[in-house]
């Protein structure tokens, strides 16, 4: 058996970091949570809008959309505010959160409406885009609860869960739920996204200067399941 290094918070190679929801952390949100994974902390706020975008209005379709952001020292370093326009990075996680958020909610039964899911990385250590995703599933069901309370969407509106999760090969092992340290040593990096069902809504994968064999694809692949199927499990006790 080849002998791998300890992770450097000493999890076994398939263990997530600890999970914590923080439901209604903000108050004036229809949805509010603090998603705690290890050291990283992202704060997920969702607003209703009663209106969708102009190409949308009239077609009784609403619509989900998200932002993404690092708060200035969220970093080791500070990181600067974003004034003079977004960086790539931030464009494209803003996508991934709103494509896998999209996949939880039955825009047909939402009406004319625009759901906003603000994410702001609080503390960075890894894994904030797959964070958000998953505790912003969770601020999206309190929303929709809310508005079906009130009677102005159907219970139905909200789909299974979907959660997120990296895995990575470092070191040559396959490993769940990175931390900084080790994504910034990954020799391939995986970001996935699944349903409550299994099924893929997105996979984002990168060789960082080597390739990697489709064995090693389905390998991870295969503990990203199981991470997201423990994710999964957090969310729905948090929602109890």
């Amino acid at each position: 058996m080849t002998d791998h290094p300890k992770r450097p918070d000493g999890r076994r190679r398939d263990e997530l970091r600890p999970v914590n929801f923080v439901l209604n952390y903000v108050e004036y949100p229809e949805g509010s949570v603090l998603i705690e994974m290890g050291r990283t902390r992202v704060l997920c706020n969702v607003s209703v809008e009663e209106k969708v975008p102009a190409w949308m209005v009239g077609g009784g379709v609403g619509w989900l959309t998200a932002e993404y952001a690092l708060l200035p020292r969220s970093t080791h370093t500070r990181t600067r505010r974003e004034t003079w326009g977004l960086r790539g990075r931030t464009q494209e996680i803003r996508r991934l959160i709103g494509c896998s958020l999209r996949a939880a909610v039955d825009l047909d039964l939402l009406g004319e409406r625009t759901l906003v899911v603000d994410c702001d990385v609080l503390q960075a250590d890894g894994g904030t885009r797959t964070a958000a995703v998953t505790g912003g599933y969770v601020a999206v069901a309190l929303a929709l609860r809310r508005m079906s309370e009130q009677g102005l969407v159907p219970s139905e509106v909200l789909k299974p869960l979907v959660a997120a999760v990296s895995v990575g090969v470092v070191s040559g092992e396959v490993r769940l739920d990175l931390c900084y340290a080790e994504d910034h040593d990954a020799e391939v990096d995986l970001n996935v996204v699944m349903t409550d069902g299994g099924c893929l809504v997105e996979v984002q994968g990168t060789a960082e200067g080597t390739h990697f064999s489709r064995g090693t694809l389905d390998r991870m692949l295969d503990l990203a399941a199981y991470g997201i199927a423990r994710l999964i499990q957090h969310q729905r006790e948090a929602l109890v």
